[in-house]
């Protein structure tokens, strides 16, 4: 099996060891001083399950790898309409893309079934600029239920979490998923074959909606959000509306409000994904998060007047950290 990450950063160097680690044919593409820490030393894992180093090629030239079986995609959602160039040499007839996004993926009503089957959202996939990079029947969901920061170059901390829900859009049980969790098992990581991958995103949506942009807006961390009782109202009533889209659109999550929060409290002081990119300079990754999700409420006629809200306001934050 040979592997591409696209976008080695902190959760696709990681995967990328743990593959390589179980025998996979992985190729790591990244840039600048991570890559050059990767290239020297591997990619050193710090984890509270055991550290570990591995030392699969590494690179900043996709040709130089050339087409892989699987592409896994650690790129931020708001890059992928612009990754062509990238990931073009990566790709043979039958190449699944396996897309670790947060969020709503463009995919997501790509044979849905039902009223919405086939629509576009435009918060996503604008003018079907993402669709027509990846193609849809290409794309394997996937939802992240690990927690990693990239320490120094070269370097990943592994937080907590090792689980990688995969899943096709047609909810099917194919042979690449089958094939796909067999071997990232085999790299000590938990990779279940969802047949209805959706309830899975919205699961991670529920967390994600609500804390990335509060964590930005408030430069707090997860326990800190959760332990202040006003900003923990926002939150509770935010998982609230968004369950509410969840539901006019089928899908039901199955965990309550409060053990997610306690979830989320146990992971202590960790700085979220926006928090991070905030904090680095980098674009925030807030379209697939909250302006999808307001999307779907217009969609289905669901109101969620908390949502507008902090979408608003975090959208402003968005534009002035990018000017």
């Amino acid at each position: 099996m040979k592997v591409a990450v696209l976008g080695a950063g902190a959760i696709g160097a990681y995967v990328g060891a743990a593959l390589h680690r179980a025998g996979a044919d992985v190729h790591l593409i990244a840039r600048g001083p991570h890559l050059a820490a990767m290239r020297q030393d591997g990619v050193r894992v710090r984890s509270p399950r055991g550290d570990f180093t591995a030392r699969p090629h590494a690179t900043d030239d996709p040709a130089e790898v050339g087409p892989a079986d699987y592409v896994f995609l650690g790129l931020k959602a708001n890059s992928y309409a612009a990754c062509g160039p990238l990931i073009e040499p990566l790709l043979h007839d039958t190449t699944a893309v396996v897309a670790a996004q947060n969020g709503i993926p463009w995919w997501y009503f790509h044979r849905h079934g039902g009223p919405y089957d086939g629509r576009r959202l435009e918060s996503v996939d604008p003018g079907g600029s993402v669709s027509a990079v990846l193609a849809p029947e290409r794309a394997v969901g996937c939802v992240v239920y690990a927690a990693t920061e990239l320490e120094q170059p070269g370097v990943v901390r592994h937080v907590e979490g090792t689980r990688f829900s995969i899943g096709e859009p047609d909810r099917s049980v194919s042979a690449r998923c089958l094939a796909l969790s067999d071997a990232m098992r085999a790299g000590g990581l938990k990779c279940p074959v969802e047949p209805d991958l959706r309830n899975d995103i919205w699961l991670k949506l529920l967390g994600n909606i609500s804390f990335n942009p509060i964590s930005a807006l408030v430069r707090a961390t997860m326990r800190q959000m959760c332990l202040h009782g006003g900003t923990r109202q926002v939150i509770e009533t935010m998982m609230s509306e968004t369950l509410a889209v969840a539901r006019a659109l089928g899908c039901e999550v199955g965990v309550s409000i409060e053990r997610r929060l306690a979830g989320a409290e146990r992971v202590g002081d960790h700085r979220t994904s926006t928090l991070q990119d905030l904090e680095r300079g980098k674009p925030l990754e807030l379209d697939v998060l909250l302006a999808a999700v307001v999307e779907l409420a217009e969609i289905t006629g669901v109101p969620v007047p908390t949502l507008r809200t902090v979408h608003a306001l975090s959208d402003l934050l968005a534009l002035r950290s990018a000017a």
